[in-house]
């Protein structure tokens, strides 16, 4: 039997459920913990994320006016995909953070079961931070949580893919769409992500992944006035507080980097409450019966 060719994967950016290289054609080597080369990853340009600003809005009305349900039910799919891939993210997390394939394992199985758990969250949040409010008159007043729109997220260096779908899934699972730039040393989990992504009825545009420089995709991502939040999650202190800056502009929500000490703890519902806006109605309740009695 003759020996085969090496078939070596091309990897590309995802914006708009398509797999476009980087307009710039500009790539940059990524090499695993000892140094040995990798793979080539597209190094993203200002037009890159400008054109996946473009994606997360067109998809926004969509993806928010979705049932609760229906995004648990996507999210869920994502696990399953994910699941029936588990041995190519074990190797590509394992060569991105040095790790032994077991605790390889464990990370990509805590990601899997991340996913499983937001999904569960998308019909329960606005039941826990929405409500009927006590006012002083004949009226319902009814708060409930709305998507802030188009949201940047920085995914973490360190960990390059329970961290990444730690910070992406919360803000796709309450009806926000994202702008992902994936960890600039390790971004090879967050490329491969994406091919998951488009197989997991995600409609194209609810999430986009970046790869490339984090300081060069970011900056214009802070500025961009169709933006409406940023996850400084993977910026340190000095890039953190420039982009806070950039982003007070068009008065974006901006959650502000926090230390982790284990990816793999319960998260908690902060970073889905992160990103929601709060409305409030107010109806008049009328009156019942002959005694005008209110209700």
């Amino acid at each position: 039997m003759s020996e085969r060719l090496s078939v070596f994967k091309t990897y590309k950016l995802y914006v708009g459920g398509k797999f476009p290289r980087s307009e710039s054609g500009r790539v940059y080597e990524v090499t695993d913990s000892k140094g040995n080369w990798l793979a080539n990853a597209p190094l993203s340009s200002r037009k890159d994320a400008r054109d996946a600003v473009v994606a997360a809005r067109k998809a926004f009305g969509g993806w928010a006016g979705a049932t609760a349900y229906n995004r648990g039910q996507i999210l869920y799919r994502i696990a399953e995909m994910l699941e029936g891939r588990k041995a190519q993210f074990v190797r590509e997390v394992a060569d991105a953070e040095g790790l032994s394939k077991s605790k390889a394992a464990d990370q990509v199985d805590a990601a899997i079961d991340r996913w499983v758990w937001y999904a569960g969250w998308t019909d329960k949040i606005a039941q826990v931070i929405g409500g009927a409010n006590p006012v002083a008159g004949p009226y319902f007043n009814l708060s409930s949580p709305e998507p802030t729109g188009v949201v940047t997220v920085l995914a973490p260096q360190e960990s390059s893919f329970l961290g990444l779908v730690s910070v992406v899934a919360p803000v796709i699972a309450t009806g926000n769409t994202a702008i992902v730039i994936a960890s600039e040393k390790a971004p090879l989990p967050a490329l491969s992500l994406g091919e998951v992504l488009a197989t997991s009825d995600l409609p194209g545009g609810v999430v986009n992944v970046l790869s490339g420089r984090t300081a060069e995709i970011s900056t214009p991502l802070a500025a961009h006035q169709d933006v409406n939040a940023i996850d400084l999650a993977g910026a340190d202190a000095v890039l953190a507080k420039e982009l806070e800056i950039a982003a007070a502009d068009n008065l974006k929500r901006v959650l502000r980097p926090q230390p982790v000490d284990d990816w793999v703890a319960t998260p908690g519902i902060d970073r889905m409450t992160a990103f929601l806006e709060t409305k409030t109605v107010w109806h008049p309740t009328g009156s019942l019966g002959a005694s005008g009695s209110s209700y």
